[in-house]
């Protein structure tokens, strides 16, 4: 997660993540990061929390431990100032805390020598205490991964971060957070099980038993026994069976690594819950069965930070009073979590397909859920007719003045077929949005919109349920997607407020992409191409405002390449192609000397556009456009346009953009693929030992070759050889480009393979990078090199095409690619 950065911004990033209600800029001794208390709220002097050790990279928890046990106790940093409440360590992926106590004794050792360097791994006094401090630290530390565990330690850091407070405050489990504990044992402590999975399931023995097994212990010790599994100190026992005699008998197993992740990941958690909620767990043995389960059919779980925001949007937008004077149906409720908070429960109605959700509901209504249990009801929303909904919810629909108070407040299923990719989820579904009345009933007005089960709830909600109200939480590809033409000619309600988080803040959702709360009123239309929401970072914080554009009728990048295509044969240097026209899809934009197919010979969208020297510039433009703004979770689904004609008189643009493309990663020519045409020097100025098979491309740089697509102006008289001219960005980017070929052709003027294939004097960029970086055993480029000034020659390239890349930027909006 901070990976490739430097100890000291690793620092400054863990403090203001985690810990910005301390001061973490203290400097105590030799410690490398201390947080302590805001002198405001200190009970004593200097109060620590907190004394960690940093390591850039990837880290072994246990050595860093240990160098900060060694460091503390070389300046006895406790005599001079309270030790803390936890020692810690941390890297770019993961921080552990040791309470303070477990380890104190260390320092205390007779006759030890602690004038040693500490982070010297290899002194004998460091394997000693490495030797004391590792049963410990596997037995009492806590661990936290940033992307796995990322809620679990916000929750630690805030009930046990707290002046005066040095006793270890475990998370508690319920009923509510069972499930999400589950996925994260699953990736911990699952893989370190002895046990056949496959065949475990086929005698009806899931993961869920050893967890349900270790959830409803004490002391290692399961108390609840009538499980499938019981867990036994520190092994397993399988349910007894009666053998032929009569006796019974047990089969048992233990684990791979000495019980160790297990010890490490419940040092979190407090075990046993509480005993009233032992029968339910088990009973919900079923949502264990399997892991995506829990998606219900591609749905999310909606996180309780964006469910409270949600509810003030509609309250900024219907007024403070709104669920007093508005009714609400939450048809896709799931498990009712994006109810919570609402008060008047006469007015809310909840409606889940699955049975096992409703009994969830109304189970949580018996414990305090504010919801009327006749209002919480099975239903099909995708097939069923509105006849089956209870009568109260009936009257709302069929009254035209009730029908324009009535909301749809909805967190509804995301799965799509055709790919049928559930966001979340482990593995591909099939069927899941094609059988049912929905799709019956629009797939011939909806087009590829038609697909998406979200947009099936939405298309049914505008049709069938006039000038009522929507407040839903969703992909924003119905706004502004390249397949929701169709769809948006039907869904036109009047946009009145939201919001977009980063997607990867639901639980099991990886994907870097925006999921918005948007509110529409059905009662109008929306007569604006763009709406603008407001943007909340994973943290909850207000970071600004994003434009979405309803692109109805304009044409996209694609359609606008497609037209630059060159249909020959004849003198091709390359290929290009398109996936679709949105950042997404950019990773699929590349330049190549090869055209791919599948194995069925079909050409790969990829790869299907010739590029000659009539078409080079408009393809480079097309490449730099749309490689030279980073992909981000926020603009992720926007779309790349048709651009307006100014571009073809901006002869800068246009070479800064040939300049980007020559020299961009994915420009991935290779001359083990044929003539490479596009090396952007002649063989003088890199020192080439032999002359290139082609000097097309610094012929066309000299203005030998000319693009004959870019000419504005009938051609009365011959065109005069003219060179190209460059930005300063551009020439700087040349230069560094130099460096780095003058570099390579040395590697063959001195004859050096350092292990590697003799170089090439064809080579291309992708060729170099190939030559000093290697392949792994899969045939995969390594990402980094051990030669040292190859590491340096291709950051300074990299860095100044950062540079023309800001150049660029401002055309690409100015000229109609991107809309702000």
């Amino acid at each position: 997660m901070y990976e490739n950065i430097r100890e000291e911004e690793l620092k400054n990033k863990i403090a203001q993540a985690y810990f910005p209600d301390f001061d973490s800029t203290q400097i105590i001794g030799n410690i490398d990061f201390a947080v302590t208390i805001k002198k405001e709220f200190q009970i004593s002097e200097t109060e620590s929390v907190l004394w960690a050790e940093a390591k850039k990279g990837k880290a072994d928890i246990f050595n860093s431990i240990t160098q900060l046990i060694l460091t503390v106790g070389k300046a006895r940093t406790f005599d001079l100032t309270l030790p803390p409440a936890y020692l810690g360590a941390f890297d770019a992926e993961k921080i552990a805390f040791l309470p303070y106590n477990d380890i104190q004794e260390i320092f205390y050792l007779n006759d030890f020598n602690w004038n040693v360097t500490p982070s010297n791994y290899e002194t004998k006094e460091f394997k000693m205490v490495l030797e004391k401090a590792r049963a410990i630290i596997e037995t009492n530390s806590l661990q936290f991964s940033y992307k796995t565990d990322e809620l679990e330690l916000r929750e630690f850091i805030k009930i046990n971060f707290v002046s005066g407070r040095f006793a270890n405050q475990k998370i508690r489990i319920d009923k509510n957070n069972f499930i999400s504990i589950y996925n994260k044992w699953l990736q911990t402590v699952k893989p370190t099980i002895a046990v056949i999975w496959e065949e475990a399931q086929k005698v009806n023995i899931i993961d869920g038993d050893f967890y349900l097994a270790d959830l409803l212990s004490l002391e290692n010790e399961t108390l609840k026994e009538k499980l499938y599994v019981l867990l036994k100190t520190n092994r397993y026992e399988l349910e007894r069976t009666p053998n032929k005699l009569g006796m019974f008998s047990s089969q048992y197993t233990g684990f791979i690594d000495k019980q160790k992740a297990h010890q490490i990941f419940w040092n979190k958690y407090e075990r046993p819950p509480r005993e009233e909620y032992w029968d339910y767990i088990v009973e919900r043995r079923d949502l264990l069965v399997p892991q995506d389960v829990r998606e219900r059919k591609g749905s999310f779980y909606t996180p309780q930070i964006w469910v409270e925001l949600s509810q003030k949007y509609l309250a900024d937008v219907l007024g403070t009073d709104w669920q007093d004077e508005y009714y609400i149906w939450d048809c896709a409720a799931g498990t009712g979590n994006l109810l919570a908070g609402l008060t008047n429960k006469q007015n809310i109605w909840a409606s889940t397909l699955d049975r096992q959700d409703i009994d969830v509901i109304k189970d949580r209504i018996l414990n305090g859920a504010n919801l009327l249990e006749k209002n919480v009801f099975q239903f099909d929303f995708l097939n069923d007719s509105f006849d089956k909904l209870p009568k109260g919810l009936q009257n709302v629909i069929n009254d035209s003045e009730k029908r324009k108070k009535l909301i749809i407040y909805i967190n509804p299923p995301y799965a799509e077929a055709g790919s049928v990719f559930v966001v979340g989820a482990r593995k591909n579904k099939t069927d899941v949005s094609i059988k049912n009345n929905v799709w019956d009933k629009y797939k011939n007005q909806l087009g590829l919109a038609i697909r998406e089960l979200f947009a099936q709830f939405f298309i049914r909600i505008s049709q069938e349920i006039p000038n009522c109200k929507l407040a839903s939480f969703s992909t924003l590809k119905y706004v502004n997607g390249d397949g929701f033409g169709h769809f948006r000619e039907l869904f036109n309600p009047k946009y009145k407020a939201g919001f977009v988080v980063p997607a990867n803040t639901f639980d099991n959702v990886n994907g870097a992409f925006p999921i918005g709360f948007l509110i529409w009123d059905f009662e109008n239309k929306q007569d604006s191409k763009q709406i603008k929401t407001d943007i909340y970072d994973r943290y909850a914080k207000n970071v600004g405002k994003k434009n979405f554009y309803i692109h109805l009728g304009i044409k996209r990048i694609t359609e606008w390449i497609s037209k630059q295509h060159v249909k020959s044969k004849d003198n091709i240097i390359g290929y290009t192609g398109n996936n679709g026209p949105d950042f997404q899809n950019n990773n699929y934009c590349y330049l190549i000397n090869t055209q791919k197919t599948n194995k069925n010979g079909v050409l790969n969208n990829a790869t299907k556009y010739s590029i000659t020297k009539d078409n080079l510039i408009s393809i480079c433009v097309y490449f730099a456009v749309r490689k030279c703004i980073e992909l981000t979770w926020l603009n992720n689904g926007d779309q790349f346009l048709c651009p307006n004609e100014k571009w073809k008189k901006n002869k800068e643009f246009q070479n800064n953009c040939l300049v980007y493309s020559l020299f961009h990663g994915k420009n991935m020519v290779s001359s083990k693929h044929g003539t490479n045409h596009w090396i952007p020097f002649t063989e003088y100025e890199v020192g080439a030992q032999d002359d290139f098979d082609s000097n097309f491309m610094t012929d066309f740089i000299a203005g030998k070759i000319k693009d004959a697509s870019l000419s504005l102006l009938p051609k009365k008289k011959p065109n005069l050889i003219k060179s190209l001219e460059f930005s300063e960005e551009a020439q700087a980017v040349f230069e560094s480009g130099k460096k780095l070929w003058q570099y390579y052709h040395a590697q063959i003027k001195e004859v050096v393979f350092w292990g590697r294939q003799k170089a090439n004097v064809n080579a291309s960029l992708y060729d170099i990078r190939e030559y000093f970086q290697g392949r792994n055993e899969k045939g995969k480029m390594h990402n980094k090199s051990t030669d040292e000034k190859y590491t340096q020659l291709i950051s300074d390239l990299r860095k100044s095409l950062q540079v023309l890349a800001k150049k660029i930027e401002p055309k690409i909006y100015e000229y109609g690619f991107l809309k702000e």
